[in-house]
């Protein structure tokens, strides 16, 4: 339940998001992110699909014990054996929740569950009674409702309320809709679906016609309680609605909305930041609120206006979602227990002092290279140090690259092997180049470079630069990331790690909602 002027935040950053290309996460990251979130404030965490892979499973289970004020979620689809294996991986959560779902637009039941809308009905309301042996929160989501049959959609969900279902959430699965028709669908739901009144409807939107943010609002406005989205508005194809957009539109619009939600809007920057850097996905300058340019104004007109009177041209201030945050935190004469404290600030949980004085010494080192360290320096150091040896086969020992003027650019890199040192040279178009092309010399892997992409973490000529390298093979396809102030290296980096992944040979299946 939740008092009528309560936005309940859903995010499912940790499961739908993962379901780009390439963005899934370990264990650990997992949890760093779940860390973050509570922090941020997210009522609902949906921390995986725990019938994915043992790995999903042990993921949410883990993070279902670290959380204590969010309520942490796992995915279901309608059959018994996923729904026991949310039951147990959210066991240990202090507030637990399944979400089920299945299809019920006859597209998806016809040609992908092969079966009968009595059947899906049945199935829905047997799902629902599963789900309930291990918690009393249970959401129910009707895939594909936007393409559903309005009577059929009335019928399962009075069926599934009456089953005991607490949350009904309506995803526009393909990012189908327009506002003002999802809406009016919200609105037509909820005043003829019998007990309306004693659930949270919720809504789910897809971004393919780039409009998930306008049709979750949309829904809110016809009476919707909780939006499910993604910070950045990560997400498979075209993503999901952003965080950070719902949210602020909601509290930039109190006139409209009338709504409180329990985010700290100050973490938002600090949370895409995270994100962005252990998914490997960028985020694009000129994104609402969270991109570089959100606040940056080039007309002379606007800095003129915003100068005078910041109110002309700007209708959010910088620091109220947590940009300039990134206080300068340590430098090289920074202790040992100062750079502990930090990372207890930053929520970031090292496994033992060994751990711990391994991401020291890379601290000092990386002090040695830049003047000034910020909290995104320090994440990304410890996103290295989060490489756990059973899954590094590939490591960088030694690189070094000539590139000038009128000469080919030539790289002589030394690659540990399953802990056997090898080197190759190379040639290439640029320093970047030859040191992929020494690299593919020692692991011969056959893979295809899909992506490269270079951001800088800080400012600052000294910043580290942050890598990312998309690799495909197989089918498959991993985001590999790297950070260091010197640029050649890190993008050696990021090969690497993505070599790693793709040898790694891990699974997972992710349904679509």
């Amino acid at each position: 339940m939740t008092t009528n002027n309560q936005l309940i935040i859903f995010d499912t950053t940790l499961r739908d998001g993962e379901q780009s290309p390439g963005a899934a996460m370990t264990k650990e990251e997992k949890i760093r992110i779940a860390r973050q979130l509570e922090k941020l404030g997210v009522n609902v965490i949906e921390a995986g699909f725990a019938a994915a892979s043992p790995g999903d499973f042990d993921a949410i289970h883990a993070v279902a014990e670290i959380i204590k004020e969010s309520t942490v979620c796992s995915l279901a689809r309608a059959n018994e054996n996923d729904i026991r294996r949310a039951g147990e991986a959210i066991k240990p959560a202090k507030k637990g929740r399944i979400h089920t779902f299945i299809a019920t637009s006859p597209i998806h039941m016809e040609n992908k569950l092969r079966m009968t809308p009595d059947q899906v009905l049945a199935r829905a309301v047997q799902a629902v009674k599963w789900a309930l042996e291990y918690t009393d929160d249970v959401e129910f989501s009707a895939e594909d409702a936007v393409r559903s049959d309005m009577d059929f959609l009335v019928q399962v969900f009075d069926a599934v309320i009456e089953a005991g279902a607490k949350t009904i959430n309506v995803p526009d699965t393909v990012g189908y809709s327009i506002p003002a028709l999802w809406g009016e669908r919200m609105q037509q739901l909820i005043a003829r679906v019998k007990n309306s009144d004693k659930v949270v409807w919720s809504t789910h939107c897809h971004n393919d016609l780039g409009m998930a943010v306008a049709n979750s609002l949309a829904a809110v406005m016809c009476g919707a309680r909780q939006v499910e989205c993604t910070i950045n508005g990560l997400g498979e194809r075209a993503g999901n609605a952003s965080l950070e957009e719902i949210v602020m539109a909601v509290r930039t619009r109190r006139d409209v909305f009338n709504l409180e939600t329990s985010i700290d809007a100050t973490q938002i920057v600090p949370t895409s930041k995270l994100v962005s850097t252990i998914t490997g996905y960028p985020v694009q300058p000129n994104k609402a609120v969270v991109g570089a340019n959100a606040f940056a104004h080039e007309s002379g007109i606007h800095q003129d206006g915003v100068l005078k009177f910041r109110e002309t041209y700007e209708i959010m201030r910088a620091e109220d979602v947590g940009w300039n945050a990134n206080k300068l935190t340590l430098g090289k004469l920074s202790g040992r227990n100062a750079f502990r404290s930090r990372l207890d600030e930053l929520g970031i949980a090292l496994d033992g002092e060994e751990a711990l004085n391994a991401a020291f010494a890379r601290f000092k080192t990386l002090a040695d290279k830049k003047s000034e360290i910020f909290d995104e320096d320090i994440q990304a150091l410890v996103s290295d140090d989060f490489v756990s040896d059973d899954t590094e086969y590939f490591k960088l020992a030694y690189l070094q690259v000539c590139s000038q003027t009128g000469e080919t650019p030539h790289a002589v890199v030394a690659v540990l092997d399953s802990g056997t040192e090898k080197r190759a040279e190379a040639d290439g178009g640029g320093p970047v180049d030859a040191a992929f092309k020494a690299i593919e010399k020692i692991v011969n892997s056959g893979a295809e470079l899909l992506l490269y992409s270079v951001n800088n973490i800080t400012s600052g000529t000294d910043a580290q630069g942050e890598v990312t390298v998309r690799l495909a093979k197989g089918g498959r396809i991993v985001n590999g990331q790297g950070a260091d102030t010197d640029i050649v290296i890190a993008s050696a980096k990021a090969y690497l790690n993505a070599l790693n992944k793709l040898h790694s040979k891990s699974e997972r299946a992710h349904p679509q909602i």
